[in-house]
């Protein structure tokens, strides 16, 4: 409550609420007319600042979603203070003259800013130093031109998403083609205009220095939060994705390690000292193990299956059932 208090004190300092002589007014104003006196209508500041709120938390939504939003005001009185907000928040800005079709025929005009930005490449890399005077001046004249009234939007790659117009009668060829389009519009409404025609009106003093600049600031401050918020969550985006990337690979590595070393632990494997091992392990595939191949007992034991026992079949032969030796009880075993 206090903040309103003190924004509208600054409104009525900077006679934010002086509107135009009563016959000049639009009978749609009348719900933003507080009073007339004089023959001038004095306009509602609680509208004012609910306009002015409501309008900056829109613009502010916008410029966190990462779209633009181009300023409109050819005004005298109005083209230096909308000229330096607009670059402070690093936004499109048109100041100087309004080309019909600037948002309507969007790709011609974008054809004039490449050749604008062609001709300033040419100076930069020496190109000019090979071409005769005349032409020279004849480039730069076109550069000085064109810079004049399409220096706002040099770096708009495409259609902005809202257009805030000071005076929205002033600028009605950029409002018809704003809204011919389905682009928000936002915009300081004098007593002697239509609010209906904007999707949100800021009921204010659209001739008077101090109340242009003060409502144009407003706007620009919402739009610098919406900003500086999508930066904050862009940072905060990088450091969880770098956290989780370090979590998997901290996973990663310890379960690796783990599993090295179960395998050589687990029973039957290679490791050492295992039971059911290689080497000398009893029971095994090979070695000197008992009862296995090789000097193993009973080589040359009595009624063996080879070498010179005693009943033997030869070396290495296999004798018939019953056949061989010379052993008491008969053939074979």
């Amino acid at each position: 409550m206090e903040n309103n208090t003190s924004l509208q004190q600054q409104l009525l300092e900077a006679g934010v609420h002086f509107g135009h002589l009563k016959k000049k007014w639009n009978p749609k104003m009348l719900p933003y007319i507080f009073a007339e006196k004089k023959g001038i209508h004095i306009i509602d500041l609680n509208k004012t600042v609910e306009g002015l709120q409501e309008a900056a938390a829109a613009l502010k939504s916008i410029a966190k979603s990462g779209k633009k939003i181009m300023f409109v005001a050819t005004k005298k009185q109005a083209k230096e203070i909308v000229a330096e907000a607009a670059k402070r928040v690093n936004m499109p800005y048109v100041t100087e003259r309004w080309l019909g079709g600037m948002l309507t025929n969007f790709t011609t005009i974008r054809k004039s800013v490449k050749k604008m930005q062609s001709i300033e490449k040419m100076l930069t890399d020496g190109t000019f130093d090979s071409i005769t005077k005349k032409e020279r001046l004849t480039l730069t004249r076109d550069k000085e031109k064109m810079e004049k009234v399409l220096g706002g939007i040099a770096q708009l790659a495409r259609v902005p998403a809202a257009l805030f117009l000071v005076d929205i009668s002033h600028e009605h060829i950029a409002l018809a083609e704003a809204r011919r389009l389905g682009i928000s519009t936002f915009g300081m409404v004098d007593t002697n205009s239509d609010p209906t025609k904007v999707d949100f009106a800021v009921p204010a003093n659209d001739d008077a220095t101090k109340s242009i600049a003060i409502v144009t600031n407003y706007i620009a401050a919402a739009i610098a939060e919406g900003l500086a918020e999508r930066a904050n969550e862009k940072t905060d985006d990088v450091v969880e994705e770098e956290e989780e990337d370090n979590k998997s690979l901290k996973f990663e590595l310890e379960g690796g390690d783990d599993r090295g070393g179960e395998r050589g632990r687990k029973p039957g494997g290679r490791g050492p000292g295992g039971p059911g091992g290689n080497n000398n392990r009893p029971g095994g595939g090979g070695g000197n193990r008992q009862g296995g191949g090789g000097n193993r007992p009973g080589g040359n034991r009595p009624g063996g299956g080879g070498g010179n026992r005693p009943g033997g079949g030869g070396g290495g032969q296999r004798r018939p059932a019953g056949s061989g030796g010379s052993r008491p009880g008969g053939g074979g075993r």
